[in-house]
């Protein structure tokens, strides 16, 4: 596969993303591209978050209760068998793990159990301390050192051996598989361990929730994707993050994988209160390139980047997060 920016030399045709995002700012005399408008502050009543999809556009008051979301029943329905879920971007900053943790957390809080997070970035992820609750250091390190005396294990037993191993999330409501801290450890997770780990935790669960890595050449990453029910496309509201993204995905289609990108999900998550109208114009883009895009608001809960706390999250943002959790599993 090729990296963004090879062939340096050669003349090569506009993104498609970044022709649209010229399109758009355009002024109807034709004149140069309109400038950005700077992100303004937002206050709590004034709490604006895309609901579902595209094509439903809501203000959602922070005071509306997400216990009562119209997706609840949807979001509790049987699956028909073990799915997982791959959150994908090569792009480093564009809220993949912030995405595992808060898609695990709402689809769990519905579903009462059933629901893992696994960080599965190759060189030091923070999924298993911004997720889970530190009840043992085991990591992914440790699963892979025991892999053949917990692959012995059946039925329940498999099920309790295997969560030697997990973290639970601050409210319980999902497992965590922790990364390690070791880069050499990346050696060890060939297509074959990898596809091992992946069988205990399809096994043990209903839905796997995959944190993935930045390299889109290493084994690991291209197994999790060839294996996944369902990619979801993180971005922000950046141009750097949306180029990286597109790239992403014409090589998935360059590589036989166009079914898996047109049934793709994108997930849109905003930094700031305002992200300016960058945010529209890449939700047009990217609802020509996948199934669907989600777009999960800001919430000053999740800027110090510490421990992620579903519970406390705005109820706004909670909502929006059970809108998406639902546009992810819909087709399932």
């Amino acid at each position: 596969m090729g990296t963004p920016g090879s062939g340096a030399g050669e003349s090569e045709p506009v993104p498609r993303w970044r022709a649209l995002l010229t399109r758009g700012r355009q002024t109807m005399d034709g004149g140069p591209p309109q400038q950005l408008q700077q992100p303004q502050t937002m206050s709590d009543k004034e709490a604006s978050v895309l609901v579902g999809t595209t094509n439903h556009r809501a203000s959602v008051p922070p005071a509306r209760d997400p216990e009562h979301h119209p997706a609840l029943n949807a979001l509790r329905k049987d699956l028909g068998r073990p799915r997982v879920i791959a959150f994908v971007n090569p792009k480093g900053g564009v809220h993949k793990t912030t995405a595992t943790v808060l898609a695990s957390a709402a689809l769990g809080s519905v579903r009462g159990s059933g629901v893992i997070a696994w960080d599965d970035n190759e060189l030091r992820g923070t999924l298993g301390l911004r997720a889970g609750t530190a009840r043992h250091a085991r990591t992914i390190r440790h699963l892979v050192a025991d892999i053949a005396e917990v692959e012995a294990a059946a039925g329940t037993n498999l099920a309790e051996k295997a969560d030697d191993y997990l973290r639970h999330s601050s409210d319980g409501s999902f497992d965590v598989l922790a990364g390690d801290e070791d880069p050499k450890l990346a050696r060890r997770l060939d297509s074959e361990t990898v596809l091992r780990v992946l069988d205990i935790l399809t096994r043990t669960h209903d839905i796997v929730c995959i944190d993935t890595g930045n390299n889109v050449e290493s084994e690991n990453w291209r197994t999790i994707v060839s294996n996944a029910d369902q990619l979801v496309v993180t971005s922000v509201p950046r141009e750097d993050a949306a180029f990286t993204a597109d790239w992403m995905l014409d090589l998935l289609e360059a590589e036989g994988y166009g079914s898996l990108v047109s049934n793709a999900i994108t997930l849109l998550s905003c930094p700031t209160p305002r992200p300016g109208p960058l945010l529209d114009d890449l939700m047009t883009h990217f609802k020509t390139r996948t199934r669907d895009v989600a777009v999960v608001p800001y919430d000053p809960a999740l800027e110090p980047g510490a421990a992620i706390k579903y519970s406390q999250l705005r109820d706004a943002t909670r909502y929006a997060w059970l809108s998406a959790a639902e546009t992810i599993i819909s087709a399932f």
